[in-house]
């Protein structure tokens, strides 16, 4: 009964599986959450499906074993009662009577048929002749009452030199015990297809919301970017692929933001650094065209020397926007630095001569530091040329390069006009002009290159003092 039962939920739930793979299929559950947890139940389905075949295969194996072993006993018995029939030349009711109590001892309830299909001992008559007391013991030992009485006789010949004596009709009798096993199996199955399918589902539903949850969360994210919230991350732990995702889901986001506060900022600058050349301009041309200015050779030196002027300014922002993105586009490598810093001052050989200034390089051999060759060079130009335009003739350069607790640094120092004291806190700002002029990006754009590389750079100054840079790149 428990077996039917068992297997009849096993079918409800394989049916139910099927129509389940079949809507999915379908396209009736299009959740990503579904679909994990349709998937655990197949694994889950397939487990107990293990489970029955097991269960099948070792049911069989038993049955097959103890019948063999039956056999076995049944052969024993025809032996005796053959033997039996020889020693006394026929049918001796208390010799078959031990035989048959003998047999019912060995699981077998028994009937001795001779050749007029009479029976002439069975298991209940011989039982029956015995001793109160061995009939209580032998009843004690083999318990009737737990022995499985159901089946049908099968007939075994008896033979005595070739001809047929009588038959032995034998019942097996299913010990309690082995019944018990049998039961007990079937309940363990029943068990475990509610308990293990209730646990699967609990499992499926945990797991599938783990597994898609993140999902879920890089979903909302994505669409509130979409929406224009480029300051939307996304949470993660661990180190699978979707945290390997999300984290570059969040790269990607913060990437955003910084090209739109770029953008921004290039707009703002734009704006602001071109409205007085082109009002300058307008104003020349408006008076020109009122007959006011005359539209001589002068005026046009005039708005040319304007136009260079909006040049160079559209070329600084464009540069300054190139370093403010290069923490994006950084590739960093080992720079040794005597035989770099030595190759930009070769550049400058021809420039430094001819206004006469000396120029000293200080740096190790060996010394190398983790940075992107082409902006370093830029720092190092910019500050260069610089120092180049405060220093008079006959004045001096250095460059030096070394160690610090905090890392590499590469200073740049020079005997010029110095910057004032008021200057200082603001000469890294965008569009900051001293009194030499310029356009006030040079050194914003030299700041902007080495936040890329995550490092700091220093001022110091006095006016007739000359200038100091120190550049210091973390180890």
């Amino acid at each position: 009964m428990v077996r039917r039962t068992a297997l009849s939920l096993y079918r409800a739930l394989v049916l139910r599986m099927s129509s389940i793979f079949y809507w999915s299929g379908g396209g009736m559950f299009k959740s990503l959450n579904i679909k994990f947890l349709v998937l655990l139940l197949a694994v889950s389905l397939v487990a107990l499906s293990a489970a029955f075949v097991f269960r099948e295969l070792i049911i069989k194996d038993f049955r097959e074993y103890r019948e063999g072993e039956m056999e076995d006993r049944v052969y024993w018995v025809t032996a005796d009662l053959e033997g039996t029939y020889e020693k006394y030349g026929g049918w001796k009711n208390d010799v078959m009577a031990e035989d048959a109590v003998w047999a019912y001892m060995l699981g077998m309830e028994v009937r001795i048929v001779d050749m007029d299909n009479a029976v002439v001992m069975d298991t209940d008559r011989a039982i029956s002749g015995l001793s109160p007391l061995t009939k209580k013991r032998i009843m004690s030992v083999t318990n009737p009452s737990g022995l499985d009485r159901s089946g049908s006789f099968q007939a075994y010949p008896l033979f005595l030199a070739g001809r047929e004596i009588g038959r032995l009709e034998v019942k097996f009798l299913l010990p309690g015990k082995e019944a018990l096993f049998i039961r007990r199996s079937n309940r363990f199955l029943l068990l475990s297809l509610f308990v293990l399918g209730g646990l699967s589902v609990l499992l499926g539903i945990i797991f599938s919301r783990k597994l898609t949850n993140p999902i879920k969360r890089l979903t909302r994210a994505a669409q509130a970017i979409g929406e224009g919230d480029l300051k939307s991350r996304v949470a993660f732990s661990g180190k699978d692929e979707i945290s390997n995702l999300s984290d570059m889901f969040n790269r990607m986001s913060r990437t955003l933001e910084i090209q739109e506060s770029l953008r921004k900022k290039l707009i703002s600058n734009v704006a602001h650094e071109l409205r007085t050349p082109i009002s300058a301009m307008r104003g020349e041309i408006e008076g020109v065209m009122d007959g006011l200015v005359p539209l001589d050779r002068e005026q046009l030196q005039s708005l040319h020397e304007e136009t260079g002027r909006l040049m160079k300014i559209v070329e600084g922002i464009e540069e300054l926007s190139r370093a403010e993105a290069s923490a994006l586009t950084l590739k960093k490598q080992p720079v040794e630095l005597r035989p770099f810093l030595k190759n930009i001052l070769d550049r400058f050989a021809i420039t430094l001569a001819d206004k006469g200034v000396t120029t000293e390089l200080v740096c190790a051999e060996g010394l190398v530091v983790n940075a992107d060759p082409d902006r370093l060079g830029q720092i190092i130009i910019n500050l260069l040329s610089n120092a180049l335009r405060a220093v008079d003739k006959g004045g001096n350069i250095w460059i030096s390069a070394g160690k610090k607790s905090t890392g590499v640094f590469i200073e740049v120092r020079d005997t010029g006009c110095g910057i004032k004291a008021e200057d200082l806190p603001f000469i890294f700002e965008r569009f900051y002009r001293t009194a030499d002029g310029g356009l006030g990006l040079g050194l914003a754009i030299v700041k902007e290159l080495v936040d890329a590389h995550e490092g700091r750079i220093e001022a110091a100054s006095g006016p007739g003092k000359g200038a100091s840079f120190i550049v210091i790149f973390p180890v």
